[in-house]
């Protein structure tokens, strides 16, 4: 079909299989492979009724293409999106917001460090990410599968409802900011980030309820990456969450 992608590496093929947000057509394996992940492979893939096919590492290669594949790819259509109301009512919702990331590899680096952080779910502007799958799933380490995630046109439409039910917008920003330390951010939240060179859009700063910035150890006057500062944000919300969660202050 045209609309199919290619995954390759065992960690994205595991990811693509466990999270069932794509439909994988069939497995393509190195028989001369014989690792526990490939086994492991195997019997998942069996297990969901996905055929596995034993294929020369040649032929491997020449589906993955410059990604490297381990021995192992998958046949998958398209990934399936959440409801953005599903990401917003889940209890104490913890959601990271990517806008204007255009590098596929960082794009990913981001959902993988906001899915280890603890993140319910991802909110991302629509735009068609499948022509660079493998890239995504592979730099997250497959968390682009797993975490729940919305694809919207109308980002205002999505915070503004956001706001209404009482979950607070936080976006990555020094301009009117606050420190991040200083921030609350084990309450229902949204954190926004962007892309290094766009950063975040006007719709998204129109609903945003508090600006922060990352306190830095030099005098430093340039901006982290996307997937540094993702991570940063993320994993201090993730702190203040099991402070909270522990009862300490």
């Amino acid at each position: 079909m045209d609309d199919d992608v290619i995954l390759s590496g065992a960690i994205s093929v595991k990811a693509a299989i466990k999270a069932g947000v794509r439909d994988v057509r069939a497995v393509f394996a190195d028989p001369r492979k014989k690792t526990g992940d490939m086994n492991y492979i195997r019997r998942l893939a069996a297990s969901k009724g996905i055929r596995t096919e034993d294929v020369s590492e040649e032929i491997i290669r020449s589906m993955a293409g410059d990604v490297p594949h381990g021995g192992v790819c998958a046949l998958a259509g398209q990934r399936r999106y959440e409801d953005p109301l599903t990401l917003l009512r889940a209890e104490n919702p913890f959601i990271m917001l990517l806008e204007g990331i255009e590098d596929p590899y960082n794009f990913g680096c981001c959902i993988r460090s906001a899915y280890a952080a603890g993140a319910t779910g991802l909110i991302v502007p629509r735009r068609s990410w499948e022509n660079a799958a493998a890239t995504v799933v592979r730099s997250s380490a497959g968390a682009s599968e797993l975490i729940p995630t919305a694809c919207v046109e109308d980002i205002s439409s999505v915070l503004k409802q956001a706001q209404h039910i009482g979950i607070k917008v936080v976006a990555a920003d020094r301009k009117d900011a606050v420190p991040l330390y200083e921030e609350d951010l084990s309450v229902p939240l949204i954190i926004a980030v962007g892309g290094h060179m766009r950063g975040l859009s006007s719709a998204v700063y129109a609903h945003t309820d508090r600006r922060v910035y990352i306190p830095y150890g030099n005098d430093f006057r340039n901006a982290l990456s996307s997937s540094a500062a993702c991570a940063v944000m993320a994993f201090e919300a993730c702190r203040q969450r099991a402070a909270n969660a522990s009862g300490r202050v």
